[in-house]
């Protein structure tokens, strides 16, 4: 088996433009001090807001998805990353997002991707399951620590400290036990484990 295929590879690239793309909506790029006006303006703002939204977010979705294949995979069980549909059509949750970012719909939740996989027995899944949530912890206790201990440039803290302001909500709303979360399936699986 592949450890990642072709069709993967496209999901991510979308995923991370897709990502990119939703999160340039909540976080903007400002200029550096001393930056050049003219040279600054005579690019492409869109795309470089969606470069920056995809550098803040995109991690912490594309690695936790992959965090749940490459576990998945390590117990035995064939693993796919898919990027998400919407009523069949392919990549349809990032269009109805990003159209209901256009409507300022209040309100903006969605499943960034997620991985199917074969049957693992009761703690495996489990383990798989909080697989993902345990990137969004490190990440988010990376970038705290980068900050706290100056081992970045002062310009970097406040990117820095939006991944991990990010990767902190994404580990808590994942762990919260409601089927369909992570949490559920961590607790699901322990419990079974256990009794």
């Amino acid at each position: 088996m592949a450890i990642i295929t072709l069709p993967e590879i496209v999901d991510i690239i979308v995923m991370t433009i897709a990502i990119g793309y939703i999160f340039s909506k909540f976080f903007r790029r400002t200029p550096q001090e001393g930056y050049d006006p003219l040279t600054y303006y005579r690019k492409n703002v869109l795309w470089e807001d969606i470069k920056y939204g995809a550098m803040i977010a995109a991690p912490a979705v594309v690695l936790h998805e992959m965090a749940h294949k490459f576990t998945a995979m390590g117990f035995g069980a064939s693993a796919t990353l898919h990027a998400p549909s919407f009523f069949g059509i392919p990549y349809g949750m990032y269009l109805l997002v990003i159209l209901l970012i256009h409507l300022n719909f209040p309100i903006l939740f969605f499943v960034g991707g997620y991985v199917s996989h074969s049957a693992l027995p009761a703690l495996a899944s489990s383990i798989v399951a909080f697989s993902g949530p345990l990137i969004n912890l490190i990440l988010w206790l990376g970038g705290m620590y980068l900050i706290k201990h100056n081992l970045v440039k002062r310009k970097y803290f406040t990117t820095i400290g939006m991944m991990a302001k990010l990767n902190m909500f994404f580990f808590i709303f994942n762990m919260i036990p409601i089927p369909g979360f992570d949490g559920s399936k961590v607790f699901a699986g322990l419990i079974q484990a256990i009794f």
